[in-house]
């Protein structure tokens, strides 16, 4: 299978690269891989899928800079919807198969239970919003895709929109440089690995029908009890206090409750996402004494 993965440099996209072992991989970003893509650029994407004939397109790509989505609008539409409709209507012209990176922003408030993909969306956002209105549009251009929302995903790729650091490395940064560490109780989600992911994304690729898929971890937690499974894993000695998000003030509104189930990808025997807590676990070996390290200096 030849596959072209588009936002390849990203925390998730190499990953995915690396779960496409054993394929032909063409891999594409605004910069560090062998093919340098603007995905708003819809002559050089059409180009490049129009010439390279891939049998799958994976889109990793995203403007998810929560805040700067906020502070401009018009440029999270441009890369989170209207590029990716451009993407899509060229993937159907050329026969390839589109997977597509959503999240879990596209709901809101009120929730109590996991979200099924029959669920209604009700982004709080500009960053859900265009990235929810990219689902619509994916769906009207090509027939055969894949778009699978996930949630709270770190790896060892460095998370550019976040500085570098993801949560689990913010965590055990914060607690080498810092007595004590408060992490908010009343925002539930699902952490998510981004090997799992990957690994998934493929399945989803080389054998799922078309349509709409959640694929987290399994299980929930909120950023405090994913802070405290941190620090047991790694035997971190720090004082960890509850906080809201009210102690955290910001302009962006985030959903609560945002775990997500894996509902379609169960129901065709698809789903092999680890629980969350298993998930840090096969994270931490390979990262965990470099992070260490690296926070004591």
């Amino acid at each position: 299978m030849k596959v072209l993965i588009i936002g390849a440099a990203g925390q998730l996209g190499v990953d995915v690269a690396r779960a496409f072992d054993g394929c032909e991989v063409h891999c594409a970003d605004l910069a560090d891989t062998p093919i340098a893509l603007d995905i708003t650029d819809y002559e050089a994407v059409r180009l490049l899928v129009g010439n390279l004939a891939p049998d799958c397109v994976i889109n990793t790509s995203a403007f998810h800079n929560v805040p700067k989505c906020e502070e401009k609008p018009a440029m999270a539409y441009a890369v989170n919807a209207t590029a990716v409709q451009r993407l899509a209507a060229v993937c159907h012209e050329a026969g390839a198969r589109l997977v597509h990176i959503s999240t879990d922003y596209v709901f809101g408030y009120g929730g109590t239970r996991p979200y099924a993909e029959e669920d209604p969306p009700a982004p709080l956002s500009t960053y859900g919003a265009s990235k929810l209105a990219g689902e619509h549009l994916i769906a009207a251009e090509c027939p055969d895709h894949c778009i699978v929302r996930s949630s709270g995903l770190y790896g060892h790729a460095p998370c550019r929109a976040k500085g570098g650091k993801n949560f689990v490395q913010t965590m055990l940064h914060l607690a080498a440089t810092r007595p004590e560490v408060k992490v908010v109780t009343d925002e539930i989600l699902t952490p998510t690995y981004t090997v799992a992911l990957a690994k998934q994304i493929r399945v989803i690729a080389e054998k799922a029908e078309p349509g709409l898929y959640h694929a987290t971890c399994n299980g929930q937690c909120s950023w405090h009890e994913f802070a405290r499974a941190i620090f047991e894993e790694t035997n971190t000695d720090v004082t960890l206090k509850e906080a809201t998000s009210a102690d955290f003030p910001s302009p962006v509104k985030r959903p609560s409750y945002s775990v997500l189930e894996n509902k379609h990808l169960q129901a065709q025997g698809l789903d092999i996402m680890p629980p969350w807590r298993e998930g840090l676990r096969e994270y931490l070996p390979v990262n965990m004494a470099g992070e260490l390290l690296n926070h004591t200096l």
